[in-house]
């Protein structure tokens, strides 16, 4: 009766541990040209660490060049006209590796962006729990921390879906509003400051019709090019209305590998690879000394000696 008690309280702990485990959610950056500030080793780079979402702001600033763009620097260069963080609510890890895609426009757009831009970087698990706070803030309060209270929050500007409050709050409430502010900083920028636009979950409050994620980076992307801007995009996901309970899915190690023409990582190996294919060799090498050992040891014992020899006849 007893073990059957703690069998019962053991399944209540794993199925309250089970329910409040992350969801883990992509995140890609990537920009088209690599203006200067990108390190040379970061094309198609892929970080398989589990982190959060503050850990993936101070990434994007340290690692993706994000730093000189919204970090208040005398001496920094802003190469770049406008930075986007596109929102999404619906992308999970898991999702990349099926065939079937519940939003086949938003993964075709990654895909391209991924492996056409000169520089990307990926990050497939970003810890998302239901406690935290909105995405948005949780990226731009780590940008906050990250630049040493030199944050310049007075060049962003949000969609009107994000949960921002204040009163000089700026919001953008249909894709036109982007575009004129891409091409109004595109003729007349005199300090080369970087806008940072937030683009949250949904695109817009009022749109004449319900488009999906993919629908709306697509268009954005588009608006991007054909202004002539240069820019850099980091896509992050925040999951809502799950279905699938994150303990069951496995963790592998799983990106989109491919597209029609192109293999992406191939050849790669990151420090997590590295230390794995090391421990496998060295444990590869060791079972063949083990076998030439025992093989040595068992021909020496097979080795029969007489214990005593004949005299030699006289002749």
């Amino acid at each position: 009766m007893a073990a059957a008690w703690a069998a019962l309280l053991l399944m209540l702990v794993a199925a309250r541990v089970a329910s409040a485990a992350p969801v883990m959610a992509p995140a890609f950056l990537w920009a088209p040209k690599n203006y200067g500030f990108f390190s040379d080793g970061a094309k198609e780079a892929v970080h398989y660490q589990t982190i959060s979402p503050k850990g993936l702001a101070k990434s994007v600033l340290q690692e993706g060049g994000w730093s000189n763009l919204v970090c208040s620097k005398e001496d920094s260069q802003k190469n770049v006209d406008v930075a986007i963080v596109f929102l999404g609510s619906k992308l999970q890890s898991s999702d990349i590796s099926k065939d079937k895609q519940l939003d086949p426009a938003l993964a075709d757009t990654l895909k391209t962006a991924f492996t056409s831009s000169e520089f990307s970087m990926a990050f497939p698990y970003v810890a998302m729990s239901d406690d935290d706070d909105k995405l948005e803030n949780m990226l731009l309060s780590g940008f906050a921390e990250n630049c040493n209270n030199v944050f310049e929050g007075n060049h962003i500007t949000y969609t009107d879906t994000c949960t921002v409050s204040g009163q000089d709050v700026k919001q953008h409430h249909t894709m036109d509003s982007i575009r004129d502010l891409v091409m109004s900083r595109m003729g007349n920028n005199p300090t080369r400051q970087t806008d940072l636009v937030v683009f949250c979950s949904g695109g817009f409050k009022e749109l004449d019709s319900e488009k999906s994620e993919g629908e709306l980076l697509s268009e954005l992307v588009d608006v991007l090019k054909k202004s002539g801007a240069k820019y850099t995009i980091l896509y992050a996901s925040q999951p809502s209305g799950l279905l699938e309970n994150p303990t069951n899915l496995p963790l592998g190690r799983y990106l989109a590998e491919k597209t029609n023409t192109t293999k992406v990582g191939q050849g790669k190996c990151d420090g997590e690879c590295l230390v794995k294919s090391t421990l496998l060799e060295g444990t590869f090498v060791g079972i063949v000394l083990l076998i030439i050992l025992i093989s040595g040891l068992m021909c020496m014992m097979g080795i029969d000696t007489p214990s005593r020899f004949e005299t030699p006849q006289e002749s």
